[in-house]
């Protein structure tokens, strides 16, 4: 497993720690104590699980098991692949803080940061599966279901 895939998927436990902590916050507040969750709080818990742990293990793992890109392919590079962990880190990070944050203010330069963080994420998103598209392709599979097997 090289260093790019373990990052993802290390990355990807820090923001389900972060979720589940901020989970059993909300589920105790609310059981406990009365105070049913605000609802920018249950959209950080959510995009903290989701996005943060649910699709960078996906992109892990994905990096990690699908068949190395044609070496005549233009558009695969790890570069880009970097470059798009890190859009969707940050962006991210600063959705889960950002919707956090506007629980306990309306201040307008909270819902920029929040919008900013969900556009981060889909271009971080597009950019990994629009360089990882070569990728996805029959490695011998193909041949066998010409021979009639089936999966």
């Amino acid at each position: 497993m090289f260093t790019l895939v373990r990052r993802f998927i290390k990355t990807g436990i820090l923001f389900l720690l972060l979720g589940l902590a901020l989970g059993a916050t909300l589920l105790v507040r609310r059981e406990l104590l009365g105070v049913w969750p605000h609802q920018h709080l249950v959209a950080a818990h959510t995009h903290a699980l989701f996005v943060g742990f649910v699709m960078f293990l996906i992109c892990g793992v994905a990096l990690w098991l699908f068949p190395r890109a044609p070496r005549d392919d233009t558009r695969y590079r790890p570069q880009r692949i970097a470059l798009a962990y890190w859009i969707l880190t940050v962006a991210t990070a600063t959705r889960f803080v950002t919707e956090a944050g506007r629980a306990f203010s309306a201040h307008d330069a909270l819902r920029y940061a929040v919008v900013a963080g969900g556009l981060g994420q889909v271009i971080g998103l597009a950019l990994y599966f629009h360089t990882m598209w070569p990728r996805i392709r029959p490695v011998g599979s193909h041949l066998r279901e010409a021979q009639g097997e089936r999966f």
